[in-house]
């Protein structure tokens, strides 16, 4: 029982970065109703961002989001501008196989520079403090993955605080419901298109300078965290940040537990069992409006 509850505390904490991954792909696709497929490899150029700020620099990795964040955030501007806003000239669905197309390509020509650039080595950022601990009732919590899990609380909480009370966190919300709607109302639906797609990619990039201090980093995670954020997305729902925070806990639990039960090759099992049925019960997700 201590082992399976230490597999579940530790899968809670993995989970929080699931939901912060995922909290940018619900938040494009909501909006824009585009499926960006490279956003893992947005989650990795955000890890080796921040590694290479922290080996550069010799910043705490911790204060490297900083500047990743804002980073992010440019890159977010420059896709749109470059790709994804030519996308969001057509209709809906036209839209969804428009960035599919776009979005396989731009994983394929991040994933061939990411390797030219840095090799295909994996790389984590080591901290003085890599190997702490908190011990509470016999459970052991590393310090760095708590943090993390804070800090993408922290986030998902503040976007969610900007969508509920900013003006434009109004406009993106009134836009993700009916853009035509929004557009008769005097909202610049462009604009509230960008802007979603800028925060999306700096959630990503956020993502990824969490994964690189817990965890490594490498040319070929953004397949991973693709998948990882597309099961969240769709066992959350799209209409709630919080909710696909939840989604992700969620997520990180339940492959916890079926490592425990059932041995650890099937722990990428339990996220495809429950994508399978979140979609045929209840295809809205837990969470979606």
């Amino acid at each position: 029982m201590s082992a399976l509850a230490q597999q579940l505390l530790l899968g809670l904490l993995i989970g929080g970065l699931y939901g912060l991954a995922a909290a940018g792909l619900s938040l494009v696709f909501g909006v824009l109703k585009v499926l960006n497929v490279a956003h893992g490899e947005l989650i990795m150029l955000g890890g080796y961002g921040a590694f290479w700020l922290v080996a550069l620099l010799d910043l705490d990795p911790f204060a490297a989001l900083l500047l990743v964040l804002p980073l992010a955030l440019a890159l977010g501007l420059g896709l749109y501008w470059g790709l994804f806003g030519f996308v969001v000239r057509a209709d809906e669905e036209t839209r969804i196989k428009n960035s599919l197309l776009i979005g396989f390509g731009l994983a394929l020509a991040l994933h061939a520079l990411a390797v030219r650039l840095w090799t295909a080595d994996e790389r984590s950022i080591v901290t003085p403090y890599g190997g702490a601990v908190i011990s509470v009732d016999g459970l052991s919590i590393p310090v760095v993955r708590l943090l993390s899990l804070a800090l993408a609380f922290a986030l998902i909480g503040g976007v969610h605080l900007l969508l509920a009370h900013w003006r434009w966190g109004k406009a993106i919300r009134a836009t993700a419901e009916d853009w035509q709607a929004a557009l008769l109302t005097g909202i610049d639906v462009r604009r509230a298109y960008l802007l979603a797609f800028a925060i999306g990619t700096g959630l990503a990039g956020a993502a990824g300078t969490l994964v690189s201090i817990g965890y490594s980093i490498s040319p070929s995670i953004g397949l991973e965290w693709t998948l990882k954020a597309l099961i969240v997305v769709v066992l959350a729902g799209l209409g709630s940040m919080l909710g696909t925070f939840v989604g992700g806990l969620v997520l990180g639990v339940a492959e916890a537990a079926s490592a425990s039960v059932f041995g650890g090759p099937y722990r990428e099992v339990v996220g495809l069992v429950l994508f399978v049925v979140v979609l045929v019960v209840r295809p809205r997700g837990l969470f979606g409006r």
